[in-house]
């Protein structure tokens, strides 16, 4: 069998930003409260997909970000198993566990999901044709990547020193009460009207949604098939580390921004 998938050429990331999760299906933390799912998509769910979903696990896991990634397939290969070049891939990257089970992509899953990665656009077009409501959060992995690099750079110049300051300071140790830190000072109101820690389903949600609210303001890249991660399946050894090398930047990339965004909630 055959996956589709067009040529893509994302450069390798550092491995100094790399920062494993329970598999499968989303859970619930001891307090109650979802925890953020990921869902990955390719064909047979032999390949990509289950490198990716093993790889971005061990990063989330060892950020300590909380967040379940699992994977599944539009054609899944169901009673077969992940490609041994594929599994030994996943442990060279970082993986903990090559163990895997082929599954069929349905729309609860997807439903189920908070952050949908596809291996290629026309993945990402099978998943929003099976469950619609998924457009939202359905993004091709390399798509997610690039539009979160172009969130981050945005980030940098709006905070860089030259970027005119569009707010006036507030009361603060300069200009604020400096002696009565007690009820009704001040400084005790700022801290009392501080917002909660934002659940981590909520933040990352939010974060899920700015990035997506950037979709239409970014170019496609040129050719658009650089959103795609090529088939590697029955291919030699050479076209397998070149998917790996462009899932490993990928998923760098998404791990430390999920990783960033949790921890600021």
């Amino acid at each position: 069998m055959t996956e589709p998938g067009g040529a893509s050429s994302r450069a390798v990331a550092s491995a100094s930003r790399r920062p494993a999760l329970a598999p499968s299906a989303a859970s619930a933390s001891p307090t109650g409260l979802s925890v953020p799912h990921i869902l990955i998509v390719c064909t047979g769910n032999i390949c990509r997909s289950p490198l990716a979903e093993q790889v971005l696990r061990a990063r989330l896991l060892a950020a300590g970000s909380g967040v379940t990634v699992a994977s599944a397939g539009t054609q899944a290969v169901v009673g077969g198993a992940m490609t041994p070049e594929a599994a030994a891939l996943a442990l060279k990257l970082g993986s903990a566990s090559t163990v895997h089970t082929p599954r069929q992509l349905t729309a609860d899953m997807l439903a189920q999901a908070d952050l949908v990665l596809t291996a290629t656009r026309d993945h990402r077009r099978d998943v929003v044709t099976l469950f619609p409501k998924a457009t939202r959060y359905t993004f091709t992995l390399n798509q997610f990547a690039r539009l979160v690099d172009a969130a981050a750079e945005s980030a940098a110049l709006a905070a860089s020193p030259s970027a005119p300051s569009t707010s006036a300071p507030g009361p603060g140790p300069e200009t604020g009460p400096t002696i009565d830190h007690g009820p009704g000072s001040v400084t005790w109101a700022r801290a009392a009207d501080a917002p909660a820690a934002q659940p981590a389903a909520s933040a990352f949600a939010a974060f899920v949604a700015s990035i997506a609210a950037t979709r239409g303001l970014q170019p496609s890249p040129t050719p658009p098939t650089r959103d795609d991660i090529d088939d590697p399946y029955r291919q030699n050894a050479s076209v397998y580390s070149r998917v790996a090398a462009i899932i490993d930047d990928s998923v760098t990339t998404v791990a430390a921004a999920i990783s960033t965004a949790l921890a600021a909630r």
